[in-house]
């Protein structure tokens, strides 16, 4: 391969991973190494080299992920531009020893408007998180409105796809926590809390 279309191929490679603002270790024991190696370093890893061998020469070729997700069709380039986006929303929402237990300033506030209490927003996420049917993500988003809502993902998707703008998101495919968990989803979702980053969060609002 000549080094002219080698620089084509690596033109086109426009989707990269996110870079952990911990180490893989650091949100042990709520999320192993083990996990992040996997989850983050092969599942991740994975959508983001099959979104730079399927976009080139396609319409959504230059187009980042929420362009592609708010879009695309049901199909491959949709169900993987949706997994990069949601892991990297996922991935960079967390911190080892966060600031605060609970949300602030206009965020913290729309909470409290839209759900009456953080603990009662934590408890229809959480139900929602547990009770989604098979692989997806439960997200919390803020519409044109400003009106916060809690959605159910199947699979790949993401609010963006029904013009929200997602803040908060878990993710509940099997793969995200069955090393650590097994089937003990419900276990898995009530101590992803003790790792959010609302400093991060906040500021997606």
């Amino acid at each position: 391969m000549n080094s002219i279309l080698m620089s084509l191929i690596m033109m086109t490679m426009t989707y990269e991973m996110p870079k952990l603002p911990y180490a893989n270790n650091a949100l042990e024991p709520v999320i192993s190494q083990q996990t992040i190696d996997f989850h983050y370093g092969k599942h991740l890893q994975t959508y983001v080299n099959n979104l730079n061998s399927l976009v080139p020469g396609t319409e959504y070729e230059g187009k980042t992920v929420e362009e592609i997700v708010a879009t695309a069709p049901d199909g491959a380039i949709f169900n993987n531009a949706g997994q990069v986006l949601n892991h990297n929303l996922y991935f960079l929402q967390f911190a080892p020893k966060p600031s605060k237990k609970e949300p602030s300033g206009k965020l913290g506030e729309a909470i409290k408007r839209d759900f009456g209490s953080f603990e009662n927003f934590k408890k229809e996420f959480n139900a929602a998180a547990v009770g989604l049917f098979g692989s997806g993500w439960v997200w919390l988003s803020v519409g044109k409105d400003g009106k916060l809502k809690i959605t159910r993902e199947a699979n790949g998707s993401n609010p963006v796809r029904a013009g929200l703008k997602p803040l908060l998101g878990f993710d509940v495919w099997e793969h995200s926590y069955y090393l650590d968990y097994q089937n003990r989803r419900a276990d898995h979702v009530n101590v992803l809390w003790d790792i959010i980053d609302w400093d991060v969060v906040e500021k997606r609002m």
